[in-house]
């Protein structure tokens, strides 16, 4: 998401909730010794240089469009872990073996066109594993929406999950017109128990928020905060615990 001030701190709130989908997407891949990995939108690359050891690769790139993560990874490099500042949107490379991207594609649009660069990236026989959110339609983010429009009318940002993902079979299809005839795509449910409603704010505010934030003045992004609270706390009332199911939609994909 270019142009957007991340906040590596408020993401890393529920670092286990969200490196679950990170593994669950790592698990699809075929380690191939050696192998070229690309990492597009790596955020503070961690999880990056976690995948390059234990897949066994030879060569690691963590690309992601935040300066502030991009600080993070870098303390992390090193000769066969590198990491670089670029828009994911139209980055292209070759000789890839995996292109891998992590809850990240949501964030920019016409993904047959950025799926097809990330194809024409891979080496004869490579693979690409995606991972997108498809939580959309809960109240989290639909109540996001709602204030978003009260508060910024006509300049409101949409939700890029609602306006980019796709059903998981037309991923499916796409893939296969792509040339993957080797696939697996699935959506799947994950079960988040947070400590209360506020907590689900703060989850919020580690993501999807970010859309508004970059609009919006230190102030105005407080009292938006707090309408949106207020607005949840309305709309699912105070729970403690907070169960909060949140699908994904999960793809692999190998050339021949």
């Amino acid at each position: 998401m270019s142009g957007t001030a991340w906040d590596p701190e408020q993401y890393s709130l529920f670092a286990d909730e969200r490196e679950q989908p990170f593994w669950d997407l790592a698990g699809l891949i075929e380690p191939r010794a050696g192998a070229m990995l690309v990492d597009l939108g790596c955020g503070d690359g961690r999880l990056t240089a976690e995948l390059f050891d234990r897949i066994g690769a030879g060569r690691a790139l963590g690309i992601d469009s935040s300066s502030e993560m991009l600080a993070r990874a870098d303390l992390l490099a090193r000769g066969e872990v590198t990491f670089a500042l670029g828009d994911i949107s139209t980055w292209r490379g070759s000789g890839c073996d995996i292109v891998f991207s992590n809850a990240a594609l949501q964030w920019v649009g016409d993904h047959g066109e950025v799926l097809g660069r990330w194809r024409e990236s891979l080496a004869p026989g490579g693979q690409l594993a995606v991972q997108v959110p498809a939580n959309w339609d809960h109240a989290s983010h639909l109540v996001l929406a709602e204030v978003a429009r009260e508060r910024l009318g006509a300049d409101a940002p949409p939700d890029p999950v609602a306006t980019n993902v796709r059903r998981p079979e037309e991923y499916s299809a796409l893939l296969y017109a792509l040339g993957f005839k080797r696939q697996h795509v699935r959506l799947q449910v994950y079960t988040h128990l947070l400590a209360d409603t506020d907590a689900l704010v703060e989850w919020m505010k580690g993501t999807s928020m970010n859309r508004v934030k970059r609009l919006l003045q230190p102030d105005e992004y407080e009292s938006f905060v707090i309408a949106y609270k207020a607005r949840i706390l309305e709309v699912l009332g105070y729970q403690r615990p907070f169960f909060y199911p949140f699908k994904r939609i999960l793809m692999w994909g190998s050339l021949a």
